[in-house]
């Protein structure tokens, strides 16, 4: 007999992050950025500067810098990205902004537990003072991933070299 109040869940094999992760944006850049991942946050977002608004064959797209890692202003990548909005975004001090929103791919693993990729929504800002240059937000997370908040780098330690 079914109690009452249950429901049918059905259960996939999600896969498991930490509080901290190393991400690739392959059609970005070569590299890993290393993202905290925050289910408090509803869109990514990405450290940029310099941010640069064009028209590419009728189209608009953005070209902007990035630091890719934390405490190192020397290393600097171009990246260029088809613009899909512009977007009224909350921080976590509640200070609304305005924010350019691209679609990206996402590549999380490693060769040795295999990878998982995925295309979402990131904005991009000027995250200099904080620490982190990347936030994985729930809407890259929900239906891929569970979070475990007691473990960092659970899909592979300090590998900056993109898959």
């Amino acid at each position: 007999m079914t109690p009452r109040n249950s429901r049918n869940l059905h259960t996939t094999a999600l896969t498991t992050l930490g509080w901290r992760e190393w991400i690739a944006l392959p059609k970005l850049c070569e590299m890993r950025i290393k993202a905290k991942v925050d289910t408090g946050a509803k869109t990514s977002c990405l450290h940029t500067f310099q941010i640069e608004r064009f028209r590419q064959r009728g189209k608009d797209r953005l070209r902007f810098l990035i630091h890719p890692y934390q405490n190192d202003e020397n290393t600097v990548v171009e990246c260029q990205a088809p613009l899909l909005d512009l977007r009224e975004v909350s921080d976590s001090g509640g200070h609304k902004e305005q924010r350019f929103v691209i679609e990206t791919e996402f590549c999380v693993g490693s060769a040795k537990i295999g990878y998982q990729s995925f295309d979402a929504e990131l904005t991009l800002t000027d995250r200099d003072t904080m620490r982190f240059r990347m936030l994985l937000g729930r809407n890259a997370l929900a239906n891929r991933f569970i979070i475990d908040p007691a473990q960092s780098f659970l899909l592979g330690g300090d590998n900056r070299a993109a898959p």
